[in-house]
């Protein structure tokens, strides 16, 4: 069984980016107006630990928010040496942190690896050069494979943060990111659909009627496509969406686009309608099925609300039933069909984008 992970979040708004994207107002985004000294960074971490238990679950500081390569050389190591000495002790585990790929260098790579960071992510956000332009990025997909190749080459594990539906982006550029994001080899991405946020440029293009966002089922659509090319490479997504803030929801100051709570449970509700309908088609299934999947995946296959329950049962009067059973499977009728997630998610990125994606 693995072992829970406990993240220690520090943020650093501002501080280190000096870059004013188009998409970008990091005091809403991170809900943190401070700036932060070594006291209160001592105290945060002391505090999200009193929050844990005390067992071999992994435990892990991380620096998010702005750029942490881009703040001054003394502030970063300031910051590093907290987390160090919590790392020596035994006290935490990992080291994380995000930054922006012009902000990687082998100068920035040795202090980093000197002070045991374990993880950096790249806010690559594009890998189209028109896209990172025309959203004031500050950075060309060039910076981003050249990044990418410093952080695997000092073994430091690599992330990739990924927005689709930038202005000027489209679906098919949206998924060429990451069809070109997966050839760097990433450990893990997070893939963050962009929302318009209060007080930011896009924001201004989007009341000029210059910038329309995706639409919910827009996001989900291209974000099931990025999670299975991920997924073909075995490459872990382990966000989709920005985590929900007292600032970051529909209420608040999420001006538009396809913010939901849950948006990562739609997407991989969204796969497995995709693989369905691949198998309605297929064995001609009619009136009803039972799938015998394990409890953990039944609501996600069924549905928020039961949607993909009611899609299939108004497109085809198909009733749709459950059991759990770890062995996967469907039972028609006297059939035994082989319900395979990941071979199907394999299978669709070969035949969609080709085999060649390494």
């Amino acid at each position: 069984m693995s072992k829970k992970e406990y993240i220690i979040p520090i943020f650093i708004p501002f501080l280190g980016c000096p870059h004013d994207c188009a998409f970008c107002n990091q005091v809403k985004i991170t809900n943190y107006k401070d700036n932060i000294n070594k006291e209160n960074t001592i105290r945060q971490i002391n505090q999200y630990l009193s929050y844990f238990p005390k067992n071999e679950n992994l435990k892990e500081i991380a620096f998010f928010g702005g750029s942490f390569t881009g703040l001054d050389e003394k502030v970063m190591i300031s910051y590093l040496e907290i987390a160090l000495n919590y790392k020596k002790k035994g006290i935490i585990d990992r080291i994380r942190l995000s930054t922006r790929p012009d902000y990687i260098n082998n100068s920035i790579l040795d202090i980093l690896k000197k002070y045991e960071v374990d993880v950096i992510e790249l806010g690559i956000q594009s890998l189209d050069n028109e896209i990172l332009n025309a959203n004031e990025r500050g950075h060309s997909k060039e910076d981003s494979i050249r990044a990418s190749k410093l952080i695997k080459d000092y073994d430091i594990k690599l992330g990739h943060q990924i927005m689709p539906g930038l202005y000027k982006d489209s679906f098919d550029k949206a998924i060429q990111t990451g069809l070109e994001s997966i050839k760097m080899n990433p450990d893990m991405v997070r893939i963050y659909p962009t929302l318009v946020i209060k007080d930011t440029k896009l924001e201004k293009l989007y009341k000029e009627g210059l910038y329309k966002p995706l639409s919910l089922d827009e996001a989900i659509e291209i974000s099931s496509r990025l999670y299975m090319i991920y997924s073909y490479k075995k490459i872990p997504v382990i966000r989709i969406g920005l985590q929900p803030t007292e600032n970051i929801n529909d209420k608040n100051d999420v001006v538009a686009g396809p913010f939901h709570p849950s948006i990562r449970q739609l997407v991989e509700t969204n796969i497995h309608k995709i693989y369905l309908e691949e198998l309605i088609n297929k064995y001609g299934l009619k009136n009803k099925i039972k799938i015998h999947i394990s409890n953990r995946d039944i609501s996600i296959i069924a549905g928020n609300k039961k949607a993909n329950k009611n899609y299939f049962y108004k497109k085809y009067g198909l009733v749709i039933n459950f059991e759990n059973d770890e062995n996967n499977f469907i039972e028609y009728e006297d059939k035994k069909i082989s319900y395979d997630i990941e071979n199907f998610m394999r299978e669709f990125v070969e035949k969609t984008y080709g085999g060649d994606l390494y």
